[in-house]
C-alpha cells in the first residue's frame, strides 16, 4: 500500500491537485469579491435612492418637514432604517439610535434595535445646516447568503481533495500494476525464460507502445542469444576438424618422421591448418569490429564503378580457372559514400561465392545502374541457387547449406557481407535467377 503513495503517478496527481484546488481558490476569491461588490452596490443604489426621494420631496427644506417625511416612511417602509437628528446628536426622527454625523457610506455592526443586534449599511447625508440624515438596509441576509457560499466552497473544496486523493490512488494502483507486469516479464527473462513476452492491452496506449518495444528487444536478444548458441556449436564443429587434424599428424610426425624431408612436410600441412583457424577468428573479430560502427567516421565519396571493376578483375583468374565467364553490365560514374576497403570485400565475397559454387563454363554477370531512388548493384550466376526457406538463414555466422559441413570454408562470407552492409546502411537481398542466385545490393 505505501508503494501506491510513492510512485511517480501519486505525486504527480498530488501536483495537479494541488494547481487545481489553488486555481479553485482563486477562482472562489474573485467570486466572492465580485459578488459582495456586486450586491455592495445595489444597497448603495437602493439607499441612494431613498435619500434622493426624501430630498424631493422636502418642500422648503426645514427640519419640520424632514420630520414628518422621515417619521412617515419609517412607520410605512419595512426593511428601511431611518435616522434624523440634528448636529447636538439630538435624534429627531427615525428607528435608529443616534450616530456621529459622517457623511458617506457606512457600515454599523452590532446595532441594538428594539432587542435586536443589526448589521447596517446605508449612507449619511447632512440636509441643512441643522440635520443629519441617514438611511440604512439590514445586511444579516447578505452576510449569511456569503457565508453559505463560503460553508459551501469549504466542503467543495475538501471534495476536491478527497476525489483527487482517491483517483491519484486509483491510478498510481493501475500504473503500478502495468510497471509490476512488466517488471515480472523482465524477471522471468533474466532468470532464462526467453520465450516470455508482455502482453497487451490493445488501448494503444504508451505502456502498449512501450510493451512493443520492449518485445522487439526481447525478440532481439533471443534471436542473438539462440545465434551465440549456434555460433558456439558451428565454432565447435568447424575446429574440431582442423584441429583434430592437427593433433593427428603431430603425433604421427613423432612417431614416424625420421628425416627433415618428413618433419617440413608435416609443418607446412600444420601451418596450414593454422592458418585456417586464425582465418576464421579474424573473420569472426573483424564482423564484431563492423557491428560497432565506429567506421562510419572514415566514410569518403567512393567510385563505385572502378570498385566493381576491380573486384572483376581479382576474381577473373579463378573463373577462368573453371572455364567461366564474367559479364560486366556497369553504368559509367557511380559514386556512392562508404569505406572503399569495406565496399571491395563486400562485393569480393559476393563474387568469390558466385564463382565457386557455380559450376564449370557458368555464366556470371555483374550490374550496376542508377535509378530514381538510388544505385543498384546485381550479381547473377545459373549455379544451383539457394532455396528460398533458406536465403534468410545463409547470412548468419557459420550457417551452411550443406549439412557435413567437410566442404572448404568457415561459413562467415556472407555474415561479413550482411556485417558491411548492415555499417553502410544498405540492403542485401538473395533472389532466384531461374536457375541460380542474384544478389542484389541497393544502396539508397
Amino acid at each position: 500500500m505505501l508503494r501506491v503513495f510513492r510512485t511517480s503517478a501519486f505525486r504527480l496527481t498530488l501536483l495537479y491537485a494541488g494547481i487545481f484546488c489553488a486555481s479553485f481558490i482563486a477562482l472562489f476569491a474573485i467570486i466572492y469579491w465580485s459578488t459582495a461588490r456586486y450586491m455592495d452596490r445595489q444597497l448603495d443604489d437602493t439607499v441612494s435612492n431613498e435619500i434622493a426621494e426624501i430630498e424631493s420631496d422636502v418642500a422648503n427644506g426645514s427640519v419640520a418637514s424632514l420630520q414628518n417625511i422621515v417619521s412617515g416612511l419609517t412607520l410605512n417602509s419595512p426593511g428601511f432604517f431611518y435616522l434624523l437628528q440634528d448636529h447636538d446628536g439630538n435624534v429627531l426622527a427615525g428607528n435608529l439610535p443616534a450616530m456621529a454625523p459622517i457623511v458617506g457610506i457606512i457600515d454599523r455592526a452590532h446595532v441594538e434595535i428594539q432587542d435586536r443586534t443589526l448589521s447596517l449599511r446605508g449612507k449619511g447625508v447632512s440636509l441643512n445646516e441643522n440635520a443629519f440624515l441617514f438611511v440604512g438596509l439590514n445586511t444579516i441576509e447578505l452576510h449569511k447568503m456569503q457565508r453559505a457560499i463560503a460553508r459551501t466552497f469549504v466542503w467543495g473544496l475538501i471534495a476536491t481533495i478527497f476525489i483527487s486523493l482517491l483517483s491519484g490512488a486509483f491510478i498510481s494502483f493501475a500504473m503500478l500494476a502495468r510497471v509490476e507486469a512488466l517488471s515480472n516479464v523482465s524477471r522471468e527473462i533474466v532468470n532464462g525464460d526467453l520465450d516470455r513476452r508482455i502482453s497487451l492491452r490493445g488501448s494503444n496506449d504508451e505502456f502498449d507502445h512501450l510493451a512493443v518495444s520492449l518485445n522487439t528487444m526481447f525478440d532481439r536478444i533471443q534471436g542473438l542469444m539462440d545465434g551465440l548458441r549456434q555460433v558456439s556449436t558451428d565454432i565447435a564443429h568447424d575446429l574440431r576438424t582442423p584441429l583434430t587434424r592437427l593433433r593427428q599428424r603431430i603425433e604421427m610426425t613423432l612417431r614416424k618422421a625420421d628425416d627433415v624431408a618428413s618433419l617440413r612436410t608435416a609443418f607446412q600441412a600444420t601451418l596450414k591448418d593454422v592458418d585456417s583457424i586464425l582465418d576464421t577468428f579474424s573473420a569472426l573479430l573483424r564482423i564484431a569490429q563492423l557491428e560497432t560502427s565506429e567506421r562510419r567516421a572514415k566514410f569518403t565519396d567512393v567510385d563505385l564503378t572502378d570498385l566493381l571493376r576491380t573486384a572483376i578483375e581479382l576474381y577473373a583468374p579463378m573463373a577462368e580457372e573453371k572455364e567461366q565467364s564474367i559479364i560486366e553490365k556497369i553504368d559509367d560514374g557511380l559514386t556512392i559514400r562508404g569505406d572503399r576497403e569495406l565496399l571491395l570485400q563486400l562485393f569480393a565475397n559476393v563474387l568469390e561465392n558466385a564463382v565457386r559454387h557455380s559450376p564449370s563454363r557458368a555464366l556470371i554477370e555483374v550490374g550496376a545502374r542508377r535509378l530514381v531512388d538510388g544505385t543498384v548493384v546485381s550479381v547473377c550466376d545459373n549455379g544451383p541457387g539457394i532455396p528460398e526457406e533458406m536465403r534468410t538463414k545463409v547470412f548468419q555466422r557459420f550457417f551452411r547449406l550443406e549439412p557435413s559441413r567437410t566442404t572448404p570454408g568457415s561459413g562467415l562470407g556472407l555474415s561479413l557481407v550482411k556485417a558491411i552492409a548492415s555499417l553502410h546502411n544498405i540492403s542485401v537481398e538473395l533472389l532466384s535467377n531461374e536457375p541460380g542466385l542474384i544478389v542484389q545490393v541497393r544502396f539508397g
